[in-house]
């Protein structure tokens, strides 16, 4: 006989979730009064703001090499729990959402790629491979207990996952001008931080002083500034007893939730998402380059999530928790075309060099393109679950998840 065993979800996860539905609400409020603006008589002089400069960065770059290195932090912090305590932290419930990440990642980077392989736009094939969690949370928050509990939690640590591959996609291929000699003073500030950590400092202060440092040269030395603030999160104590309040990296996240949710990524939304709709909108998107966003994120999330999962399960390497079946984690694929705020954050470093009116033009028609398929995606996942995402009776609790485990009694 097969007994399901389950856990209480931590007070943080749920805090997590609660945070994430909510910052998605005043995302899509951001995003209105965005579009609506840039779309008016004070569109010029709204759009001009951004552009304004305040020393050395222009407003729009201290939102999205500053503000955004906090949310950054914030996500490093969360990879952080996930992988000690959280779903990630036992290899066989981590296993499932990092190969359905891969896939997630993998077949709308191909889709892209094959549209738009050999013209000036190929540089955008990094734009349909992230997942915005709040949007996907807040969406699946909706559903209440119409969904498993463990989907929930599948779908945020498939989020985080998603998210780390982002990040090493951004340090990876968006860096330019690479200064190796601030590259290794940032580094230097790493492994200083490091040694705080190994000497047990508990105090977040020395690290948060250390971490603008670092923020400070790894601006200067042309990789994305955003990445000081994963690693800063990875340096910061984290005591391995879970919803521990005394671990300084549980008391940081913790105090950054609402910040991140309710300030920052609507700034980042007020800033990045004024999109000035033309008369050849439609002809924007139908260039190879939207046409690569839309589909990848679409139809190549679902499928490549949907896809690599089945396969690792089918092969044996992992398995589905006892109370999901593969029309929620197709549904949560649907979700994962929620590309949203990194998708937005990639197109912006996506498309340098040329032309600024030919760069803006691109930057322009991308965001219009990531807009049009998150709502499909997000609309289409939500009807999806609302009608198949039915969980199997007694697995309609918050507070409880099972994890698939299979105990075997007489």
């Amino acid at each position: 006989m097969i007994k399901k065993t389950s856990r209480k979800l931590s007070s943080t996860f749920k805090e997590f979730v609660k945070n994430e539905r909510s910052g998605a609400i005043i995302l899509i409020v951001c995003t209105a009064i965005s579009l609506i603006a840039a779309n008016t008589a004070f569109g010029p002089s709204y759009l001009g703001f951004w552009q304004g400069y305040v020393g050395p960065l222009s407003v729009e770059h201290w939102v999205n090499d500053g503000l955004m290195a906090i949310f950054f932090l914030l996500i490093g912090l969360e990879l952080e729990r996930e992988l000690y305590v959280g779903e990630l932290s036992n290899i066989r419930n981590a296993l499932l959402p990092i190969v359905a990440a891969a896939g997630g990642l993998s077949i709308p980077a191909l889709i892209h790629f094959g549209l738009n392989y050999g013209t000036p736009t190929q540089a955008g094939i990094g734009i349909p491979m992230a997942t915005d969690i709040a949007f996907a949370i807040g969406v699946l928050a909706l559903l209440g207990d119409r969904v498993p509990a463990s989907l929930k939690v599948f779908l945020v640590a498939l989020a985080v996952m998603d998210d780390l591959g982002a990040i090493i996609i951004i340090a990876i291929f968006y860096t330019a001008n690479l200064s190796l000699g601030y590259l290794g003073l940032a580094l230097g500030m790493f492994v200083l931080l490091g040694v705080l950590n190994r000497l047990r400092v508990m105090s977040t202060i020395p690290y948060l002083i250390g971490g603008a440092f670092m923020w400070f040269f790894m601006l200067k030395s042309g990789v994305h500034a955003t990445i000081a603030g994963v690693l800063l999160a990875f340096t910061i104590p984290f005591t391995h007893k879970q919803d521990d309040v005394e671990s300084p990296s549980h008391r940081l996240e913790h105090f950054l939730h609402k910040p991140v949710a309710f300030l920052i990524l609507p700034v980042f939304a007020l800033a990045n998402t004024g999109i000035v709709i033309g008369g050849d909108w439609m002809n924007e998107l139908a260039s190879s380059n939207s046409l690569g966003i839309i589909f990848g994120l679409v139809t190549g999330k679902p499928i490549g999530i949907t896809l690599l999962a089945f396969i690792a399960v089918a092969i044996g390497i992992c398995r589905l928790p006892l109370d999901l079946n593969w029309k929620h984690i197709f549904g949560a694929g649907l979700l994962g075309g929620i590309g949203f705020t990194m998708s937005i954050f990639i197109t912006n470093l996506a498309f340098v060099g040329g032309a600024p009116a030919i760069v803006s033009s691109t930057v322009n028609a991308s965001k219009m393109a990531i807009l049009l398929a998150s709502l499909t995606a997000g609309t289409a996942g939500f009807i999806w679950l609302k009608l198949l995402g039915k969980p199997n009776a007694g697995d309609t609790d918050m507070d409880t998840m099972d994890f698939g485990e299979d105990e075997a009694v007489a």
